[in-house]
């Protein structure tokens, strides 16, 4: 079974908050691995200097030009479910142009193939061998978009938490005052009464200096009272957070302090789950810093009036639960082809 997108093209400029904040913690990331490890590792050693001067296209996997990623946001320990992936990142670059697609995927997609959502393919590899998660995960986008996925990343919520903080925390102007009554209590999920599981969130319009955690609540709130309560003003939150922690990250005062960029680092290590080698981490620090890429993205609006996709009966087929499933899985697939290849 595979997922359907309406045309991304009229949606280029909307981006997850967690779609950006991966981008840049892989930016970032990289920056920090090449100043702490790579350059001792290559003034060392021949070979890696020999490999780091390869062109990053022969030494990426790569199917018709193009590598491809699945990125994943989780979590993590003292969260729900921590193991269920709250935001699936389709990922497409192209070494030589520098070309990155990326394309969001909703959680509740059915994959007939496990009877399960794609949100919960990451939970269920892992139980069944350690690292199965991004292996199981990486199959079932293939059997969604028809194109491989040949590398996997997975953050958990406190490496944003804890990067923030690690930048001085960031500073934003807060458009309108607003409350959240039910804000999820990590560890509370089943608490008895009911009331106990939440927790009010209040924000002032006006200059705000926000924490990691404050921050997260900002752009997490999902159930704000008035115009704060929609997706609309949700999304516009989160590209906020994005560009003031953007600011802080590429500072002087973050840049030129190595010890500022060392607990950054080991954030990042901890918070950071992958498959790939060094001599793939290599290429891509190569990617990054020396060609900066052409960056298209898109988001799947289940409100799309294209026909797509749609939202089966609850029904035995699918287990009793909300699900979204294609209209057409071959449209589907041709739609991803003309995206990443033109054709």
């Amino acid at each position: 079974m595979h997922l359907v997108y309406h045309n991304l093209r009229r949606r280029l400029l909307k981006y997850t908050w967690f779609l950006k904040f991966l981008a840049f913690l892989l930016l970032v990331s990289t920056a920090i691995f090449l100043v702490f490890k790579i350059v001792p590792l290559l003034l060392k050693f021949p070979v890696q200097l020999v490999n780091f001067l390869k062109p990053p296209q022969s030494v990426l996997r790569t199917t018709s030009g193009r590598t491809n990623f699945i990125l994943l946001g989780m979590g993590g320990a003292g969260h729900e479910a921590p193991d269920l992936t709250d935001t699936i990142i389709f990922a497409s670059l192209n070494p030589q142009t520098q070309d990155i697609v990326l394309i969001s995927i909703p959680r509740d997609l059915w994959i007939p193939s496990l009877r399960a959502k794609i949100n919960t393919t990451y939970y269920y590899g892992e139980q069944k061998q350690l690292g199965g998660g991004l292996i199981l995960t990486k199959a079932s986008i293939e059997e969604v978009l028809g194109q491989p996925v040949h590398y996997g990343l997975a953050i958990n919520f406190t490496g944003f938490t804890r990067a923030i903080d690690l930048v001085g925390g960031i500073d934003i102007t807060i458009p309108q005052t607003f409350d959240d009554f039910k804000y999820p209590i990590p560890g509370q999920e089943a608490a008895i009464p009911e009331a106990n599981r939440y927790e009010h969130v209040h924000f002032d319009a006006g200059p705000q200096h926000l924490d990691g955690a404050t921050a997260l609540k900002y752009v997490r709130s999902r159930n704000a009272e008035g115009d704060q309560g929609t997706d609309f003003a949700r999304q516009a939150r989160q590209q906020q957070v994005l560009t003031a922690f953007k600011d802080k990250l590429f500072s002087t005062q973050t840049l030129l302090n190595p010890n500022r960029l060392l607990d950054l680092k080991q954030t990042f290590s901890a918070a950071l789950i992958h498959d790939l080698s060094d001599a793939e981490i290599l290429a891509l620090v190569k990617t990054a810093f020396f060609n900066p890429p052409n960056l298209r993205s898109g988001i799947l609006d289940t409100a799309t009036s294209s026909g797509l996709l749609t939202h089966p009966p609850v029904s035995a087929r699918y287990d009793y639960q909300w699900t979204l499933i294609p209209q057409d899985d071959h449209q589907l697939k041709d739609y991803v082809r003309q995206l990443l290849f033109g054709q």
